[in-house]
């Protein structure tokens, strides 16, 4: 079983990467990620691909009107298994390219506020069980003391 403490291990024997790491190797899911709020854009600031490949070029940044983390910062969570069929995202240009989305928000622990989102995603439909998406929220928390390292 997998539990926030495992997690807690990860974070603190390998630092954000290894927690990353520990996230995605739980999941069918390509992609965890870590995005922060820069402006207008959404940025990367750690990825962990389950193929170990270089990070594409459009998720190094992405427009933050274009982007799925616009629904976590205003609902504090989103999901999609898939976004072709997921009216909501009727109209965004990811739409169909991501496929399957799954988020939470990142808090700085100083003032609350949101710093960016964690992600888990992919190019095709992927279902995240329940106990997975709250390992997720659960890394979140965990992150925000740790955010400083990742504000590049």
């Amino acid at each position: 079983m997998r539990t926030l403490e495992a997690l807690r291990s990860a974070l603190a024997d390998g630092g954000p990467g290894a927690l990353l790491a520990y996230l995605n190797n739980g999941v069918a899911h390509r992609y965890t990620a870590v995005y922060r709020f820069d402006g207008e854009l959404l940025r990367n600031a750690l990825l962990h691909d389950k193929l170990d490949q270089v990070r594409p070029d459009f998720l190094l940044a992405v427009p933050f009107k274009h982007s799925f983390c616009q629904f976590v910062l205003r609902d504090q969570l989103f999901r999609t298994e898939d976004s072709r069929q997921d009216r909501r995202l009727d109209g965004n240009p990811y739409q169909g390219v991501v496929i399957s989305y799954h988020s939470v928000p990142l808090m700085r622990p100083d003032d609350g506020s949101m710093w960016g989102t964690l992600s888990h995603f992919d190019m095709h439909s992927v279902p995240l069980p329940e106990e997975e998406f709250a390992l997720l929220q659960g890394a979140a928390g965990l992150l925000g003391p740790h955010l400083h390292q990742l504000d590049r």
